[in-house]
């Protein structure tokens, strides 16, 4: 199979699980997400009807009035298709086509740093500052995890892989919250050389919001890395351990190609697969898992956003989370598998 058939087929096959994980979302949230709506639309009539007195002052009694608005509230519902049960075929197909089109309609109790209510505004405001974090901490952890996996794995047995092997075992072992909270109160309270808070103190239109938004993030991101990097060196260690064992290892060793050489371009690229697809699920892992991470240091992204929204259940924003970081997760499945063909032909050929 090429590659071009081989990335249609994952690309249809992530599309159907999208399709799939939308359902089941709407599944969940929809009975308490129709009152929510209807619950808006009633707001939303009164709140009209409020601000035009002389409409309220034509009507000659309180039942008439009511009539009215009842009557108003009940068209527009009809106008949404509100009135068809939520399970409805053609009522989950309208709300899965505006899900995709990014229209999550208004939140309930959530409000951008401008002040819309619009989701895919608050989403489009939060979503680059996690990417933004949790991106640039990755990137650094596999970098450094892999030249000093890759060293380690070389040296099987000595200082280096030891230390490699006990900083992996103990930054495992400790939950990302408490190590923020310690490092907070070391870089935050005792020396104070970082703000407690990531979330800058000047508004987004500012002129040094991007300068003060890099100081506020490296706080977390030195947690982020500190956490993640000692794993990291040592699945490297691991994969390449197995690779120097092999016969052309030996073959390139006996004809006096440098080690260096050996390990970083040769070995390494047999071990581009497995670690091409851990980078993946790291990427995609550390943007779902961010909530913990952002709510401890007051990170303005999308897990902060997430942990509000369920503490208010807002379920237009919850709903526009979940949808949007499972893009992001499929998008990054998606790579790593057309990367894990690309280095591993027999994958292609197999599937």
């Amino acid at each position: 199979m090429g590659l071009k058939k081989y990335a249609a087929t994952r690309v249809a096959t992530m599309f159907g699980v999208l399709m799939i994980t939308l359902l089941i979302t709407i599944a969940l949230v929809g009975s308490n997400m129709d009152s929510i709506l209807k619950q808006g639309i009633a707001f939303q009539v009164r709140s009209e009807i409020t601000e035009n007195p002389a409409t309220a002052e034509s009507f000659t009694s309180v039942e008439e009035f009511e009539a009215f608005v009842q009557e108003q509230i009940d068209a527009r519902t009809a106008l949404l298709g509100l009135d068809e049960p939520w399970y409805s075929p053609q009522r989950i197909g309208i709300t899965m086509y505006k899900i995709m089109l990014l229209d999550f309609g208004q939140a309930t109790f959530i409000t951008s740093d401008s002040g819309s209510s619009d989701v895919r505004e608050i989403i489009l405001e939060k979503l680059p500052r996690t990417i933004l974090l949790f991106t640039t901490a990755t990137v650094v952890i596999s970098i450094v995890g892999i030249f000093l996996g890759a060293l380690a794995g070389s040296r099987t047995g000595s200082a280096i892989d030891k230390l490699t092997s006990s900083f992996a075992v103990v930054s495992s072992s400790f939950p990302v919250w408490w190590v923020g909270m310690i490092m907070i109160f070391l870089f935050a309270f005792t020396y104070q050389v970082f703000p407690a808070r990531a979330t800058p103190e000047i508004l987004p239109d500012e002129p040094g919001y991007a300068a003060a938004l890099l100081y506020h993030m490296t706080l977390p991101l030195i947690t982020i890395v500190l956490i993640g990097f000692g794993a990291w060196a040592y699945l490297v260690r691991n994969f390449m351990a197995g690779i120097m064992q092999e016969d052309f290892i030996s073959a390139k060793t006996a004809i006096g190609i440098r080690r260096k050489k050996i390990i970083y371009m040769h070995a390494l690229k047999n071990a581009a697969p497995p670690i091409v697809t851990i980078l993946a699920l790291s990427l995609s892992g550390s943007l779902g898992g961010a909530i913990i991470t952002e709510a401890v240091f007051d990170w303005p992204g999308m897990g902060r956003l997430y942990f509000e929204a369920i503490t208010v259940m807002d379920l237009p924003v919850i709903i526009g989370a979940t949808y949007m970081l499972t893009v992001f997760f499929l998008a990054s499945i998606f790579t790593a598998d057309i990367l894990y063909g690309y280095f591993d032909p027999r994958v292609r050929t197999s599937s």
